[in-house]
């Protein structure tokens, strides 16, 4: 998919999400999800409740944050081939981002692009799963400026984490500076 298809798509998804409303529960069949390697991300489809935390900036600790509601579903799902999964990011204290990830299987990789209010603009991003079943996401574009990557492990029974790392020496090593734990939304 080009990129100006891609933005096009990412535009009328975050504004028919926008219409449904930050309290929207969208629902798709995890199963359509769970086929080759749309399963990498389709795992992740359901309603999560987030529990998260923010290292203090001089180190010292984690503090809590204010949590979020993030629930994953399959995207094109009805129409012939499920295209994706995209996700909303609805935090405790207001506002609403979305991503949505496609599998490119010439890269054996996602490509993802990410919204958020009030922020202007996109986000690209690149995914791979590791080994270990790990998926480890780069931010292509805007370059962020400590580089940064986050993980998401593998779901169990009772849920699954995400780490958000920064490099302060141009990727030699990683500090983890945000986590998350998500459990299933009991609403």
């Amino acid at each position: 998919m080009n990129r100006k298809s891609l933005l096009t798509l990412v535009c009328l998804l975050l504004a028919s999400a926008a219409q449904a409303g930050e309290n929207a529960v969208v629902s798709s069949p995890k199963s359509a999800c769970m086929q080759g390697p749309l399963a990498q991300f389709g795992r992740y489809v359901g309603d999560w409740k987030i529990v998260d935390e923010e290292l203090e900036k001089d180190g010292s600790g984690w503090r809590p944050g204010d949590g979020a509601r993030w629930t994953f579903v399959c995207v094109g799902d009805g129409m012939g081939d499920v295209l994706g999964v995209q996700d909303y990011w609805m935090p405790n204290e207001g506002g609403f981002g979305t991503n949505l990830r496609i599998y490119n299987p010439d890269t054996e990789s996602w490509e993802i692009v990410w919204a958020a209010t009030p922020k202007k603009g996109l986000t690209q991003i690149s995914a791979k799963q590791n080994d270990q079943g790990d998926i480890v996401m780069d931010i292509v574009s805007p370059r962020p400026n400590p580089p940064r990557r986050i993980t998401f492990f593998p779901p169990d029974d009772a849920g699954w984490k995400w780490l958000m790392e920064m490099s302060f020496d141009e990727g030699e090593s990683w500090t983890p500076v945000y986590r998350i734990s998500a459990t299933p939304w009991d609403g």
